[in-house]
């Protein structure tokens, strides 16, 4: 099964983003937007996994769940990946979390290491996804609504995290939480 751990959002955070997608849409930009109600702050992609490492990965939860307090997280701007010049993503990026939503993930990885899950390549930035551009057409002018763009202070409670499990579908991607782990630890 395919399967990520992830951070679930608010409905306030997830209209802001819906109101902000649909700005951006006016752009006729070439971009794939990711449905608001699929829209999480993924720590960790896991990939195909096999269903003897479920229990290691709920063991780790629960570890990091036991340490880790819960947490306000909060929407701070728009922006791309890898850049506003050369876009593949837009992005919606976190203010008041974000340190947090990091050594979450970074803890995660170092963890999920050991029970065969490979370290990423690259350092973790907390970002919610929420578009993905399939060609140049209006880049500029997405470009310039990514700048001009205001975000509504929009924050919420991270009280859990959440291994997801991904099912592909010509519709799109379906997310069902196969594991919760209640936050309950005091860092900070």
């Amino acid at each position: 099964m395919r399967a990520f751990i992830a951070l679930e959002l608010s409905k306030g955070i997830k209209n802001e983003l819906a109101r902000c997608q649909e700005k951006l849409k006016k752009s006729g930009a070439d971009v794939k937007w990711v449905k608001t109600s699929n829209i999480h702050l993924t720590l960790k992609f896991l990939g195909e996994i096999p269903e003897e490492k479920l229990s290691g990965i709920k063991k780790i939860l629960d570890s990091l769940a036991e340490e880790q307090a819960p947490f306000e997280i909060s929407l701070f701007k728009f922006g791309a990946f890898p850049n506003l010049d050369h876009p593949r993503v837009v992005w919606a990026g976190t203010d008041k979390g974000c340190s947090e939503a990091e050594g979450m993930a970074d803890i995660l990885s170092r963890e999920l290491e050991k029970i065969g899950f490979p370290e990423e390549g690259r350092r973790f930035s907390a970002h919610l996804t929420v578009g993905r551009i399939r060609s140049d057409k209006n880049k500029e002018s997405l470009k310039n609504l990514v700048d001009s763009l205001e975000v509504r202070p929009e924050s919420c409670d991270i009280n859990e995290i959440i291994l997801f499990k991904s099912t592909l579908t010509p519709d799109g991607p379906i997310y069902d939480a196969l594991y919760k782990a209640e936050l309950k630890g005091s860092i900070r």
